[in-house]
């Protein structure tokens, strides 16, 4: 079996966390792909999630108004391997976001759409062990997250009343539409991967350190990870095709606005579903994957996803 097959078969399964929360996870390309020498590399990652479930701390309840959100990340990225160890990346997201609420005794339906908050990161591959049968590697990563994306959304926190009786609350509100958060925050992130002939073991993890932003209002702390098994279904000189059992998650505490807790803004969630890695020689690489929440648990009410979509396409120049 020639060594590159192998280079592919890491490439190809060993992603990091999948794409959760909107304003604070990256698709990270270099966790699956720096190992593969040094040079460009770049493409785009898409998440797809449809939130149709309203909940009230963990709850459903009756979605009377037909409340709907579908969001729609769009990250094109671009990075450089200086070593087969090292490398960074920086993250351009483009979101677009559909939505329908009850506001102020009306239904509004709506769109916020833009650049997000942009993101550069490095990584370093810290161990990396391998021979014909096994692979075993372990990277991180960390970052910094710019304020780039518009935050006007967030002045609804000042303004927002409550519903006059019989009228339905909304689970949508200024902090899930923004497109940016105002502030300069942190990342950082690990992933291990583990081979052993054609099955393996991928994941990863990634954690947001929020600082203050626009409007007096302060995210929380997020923690995104993702991991499971899989199998290589295909193994080819020219491509390989895999199969891994996702398990992806994330927890987020309340946020904080001008000093006050935004009661309706955490959550703990996890989602299961397949994802498929294609990779075809040793420079092109997708894969596709869809979620579906298995548990849910979030404070107040909240509008919550019920699945998700996400793919993504990486090209070594």
């Amino acid at each position: 079996m020639k060594k590159t097959i192998w280079f592919m078969i890491l490439l190809g399964a060993s992603g990091g966390p999948s794409l959760a929360c909107d304003l604070c996870s990256i698709y990270s390309a270099t966790e699956a792909r720096g190992e593969i020498g040094k040079g460009f590399f770049g493409g785009v990652a898409e998440q797809y999630t449809h939130f149709g479930t309203l909940q009230d701390n963990g709850h459903e309840v009756a979605n009377e108004a037909n409340q709907w959100l579908d969001s729609s990340i769009s990250q094109l990225f671009l990075g450089y391997n200086f070593t087969e160890r090292f490398g960074v990346q920086f993250n351009v997201p483009i979101i677009y976001r559909d939505f329908r609420r009850p506001e102020g005794g009306i239904i509004e339906n709506g769109t916020e759409s833009g650049l997000g908050d942009v993101t550069l990161t490095a990584h370093y591959q810290v161990l990396r062990y391998e021979t014909k049968k096994s692979t075993l590697a372990w990277t991180i990563l960390g970052g910094i997250k710019f304020p780039t994306g518009s935050s006007d959304r967030l002045a609804e926190e000042a303004n927002e009343v409550e519903p006059a009786p019989g009228e339905p609350e909304s689970g949508i509100h200024g902090h899930d539409l923004a497109l940016g958060s105002g502030s300069y925050d942190a990342i950082v992130g690990t992933s291990v991967y583990g081979r052993w002939r054609r099955l393996f073991f991928g994941a990863g993890m990634q954690y947001a350190i929020r600082t203050r932003g626009d409007f007096g209002y302060q995210f929380a702390n997020d923690l995104t990870w993702s991991g499971g098994p899989g199998m290589l279904l295909v193994l080819q000189d020219a491509y390989t095709l895999s199969l891994q059992a996702n398990v992806s998650g994330e927890t987020k505490g309340r946020d904080d606005f001008n000093g006050e807790t935004a009661e309706d803004t955490g959550i703990t969630s996890v989602f299961i579903g397949p994802e498929l890695i294609l990779s075809w020689g040793e420079k092109l690489s997708a894969e596709l994957g869809f979620d579906w929440p298995v548990s849910m648990e979030n404070t107040a009410l909240q509008l919550v996803p019920d699945y998700r979509i996400h793919a993504a396409l990486t090209w070594h120049f």
